[in-house]
């Protein structure tokens, strides 16, 4: 299997400062290629909300450059050892900007998608409402926000079309720097060929619809970087032609 991969981020109409945060690169690997993407999407006071995703993000892109050479050189990958790195990863940038946040005297933290992708195999940790999805002939959302509007509607207090309306649809109940205990998702799967896999944080999302989203980068739409870039920052301009309020961030990786 090869990979393409792209992405954007965007200041958007409003703030002063963009807060997201990502990456997402093809990985030569004893394995075969590889695609690691991460979006993480910051929130604190003045400009340290961009201190906290950029601090989620150096720290797993450390994970790739020291960590999983050892991983990928044994030729097996072992989901338990994935899970186990991520959230020890997890754990330490959690108590690491919180303890700094305290030190000036702001709350801040940062929400997490992160995703690896092997020559036959998918894996997806998340904290918050950043999301990630897989594109083939429909669009499937493969994380679940942890907000709580998310939460009521899982447990049947409110419908989807309601939660999308709701004014508390920004309320975090986890999030990195900001939540003492924090609960990763975590999600494994297969790759699937000829497919389009998406991050986003939820500036990208709130006045774009998931049908908008599936027209615009479905995998017959994404068959090359310069058109997968072109998408993505069609989407991102449609959000801001909306006035979508927050920054606006999408990575996307391309299968075939």
């Amino acid at each position: 299997m090869d990979f393409i991969v792209s992405g954007a981020t965007d200041i958007g109409n409003v703030k002063k400062t963009n807060q997201d945060s990502y990456n997402v690169k093809v990985i030569s690997t004893p394995m075969g290629k590889m695609v690691f993407a991460i979006v993480c999407d910051g929130m604190g006071g003045l400009s340290m909300g961009e201190l906290a995703s950029a601090t989620v993000v150096h720290d797993f892109n450390q994970w790739v450059f020291n960590r999983l050479p050892l991983i990928t050189a044994e030729k097996k990958i072992n989901e338990r050892t994935i899970r186990e790195d991520w959230e020890n990863l997890i754990i330490a940038s959690n108590e690491k900007i919180s303890a700094f946040g305290k030190q000036q005297g702001f709350a801040i933290g940062t929400t997490l998608t992160a995703m690896l992708l092997t020559q036959d195999s998918l894996y997806i940790v998340n904290v918050g409402d950043t999301r990630a999805y897989q594109l083939t002939d429909k669009i499937v959302r493969l994380t679940d926000d942890q907000t709580l509007v998310a939460k009521e509607v899982r447990d049947g207090k409110i419908t989807e079309e309601e939660a999308e309306a709701d004014t508390r649809r920004a309320v975090l109940l986890q999030g990195i720097g900001v939540t003492p205990h924090l609960y990763p998702q975590f999600f494994s799967g297969s790759v699937v060929k000829d497919a389009v896999y998406m991050l986003c944080t939820d500036g990208f999302r709130h006045v774009v619809k998931e049908n908008e989203i599936f027209a615009a980068l479905n995998p017959t739409k994404m068959v090359n970087a310069a058109d997968m870039t072109a998408n993505i920052k069609g989407l991102i301009n449609l959000n801001k032609q909306r006035q979508e309020r927050d920054n606006i961030t999408c990575a996307a990786i391309r299968t075939f």
